[in-house]
């Protein structure tokens, strides 16, 4: 019977809209618009394929999904893989965070590594 409830719970947070267990990928522009209007609050980590730094935010960006409140939603998207993203969000280097607030970009860092409990405070120092 575990199995059966873990796996509902799983379906559960699969299906909801809010990205909050874990981070969404996302793959173009018109994904990340609608991820962020579906969103109070919308986490974005633009990063590339074979960034060290990047790679090693993954589990930190995971941990800050997963403990955040249920209204922060938390995405992940690669602008090489729709380059108007580079010039729409003046990507010069990764990872980059965006943070959205009601669909509006608010903050953004971009400085290497951040460590999940900086990460945390600066999303709610901005997003409040």
């Amino acid at each position: 019977m575990n199995s059966n409830t873990v796996s509902s719970e799983a379906e559960t947070a699969d299906g909801g809209s809010s990205g909050a267990n874990r981070p969404v990928s996302l793959s173009d522009e018109d994904d990340l618009d609608a991820f962020v209007a579906d969103a109070d609050v919308a986490l974005v980590e633009f990063y590339t394929d074979g960034c060290g730094i990047c790679a090693s935010m993954e589990p930190v960006i995971g941990n800050v999904a997963r403990g955040a409140d249920a209204d922060l939603a938390v995405g992940t998207v690669n602008p090489r893989d729709d380059p108007p993203l580079v010039e729409r969000f003046d990507v010069r280097s990764v990872p980059l965070f965006v943070l959205f607030v009601d669909g509006e970009p608010v903050a953004r860092r971009a400085e290497g590594f951040i460590p999940g409990d900086e990460l945390t405070a600066w999303i709610d120092e901005h997003a409040a």
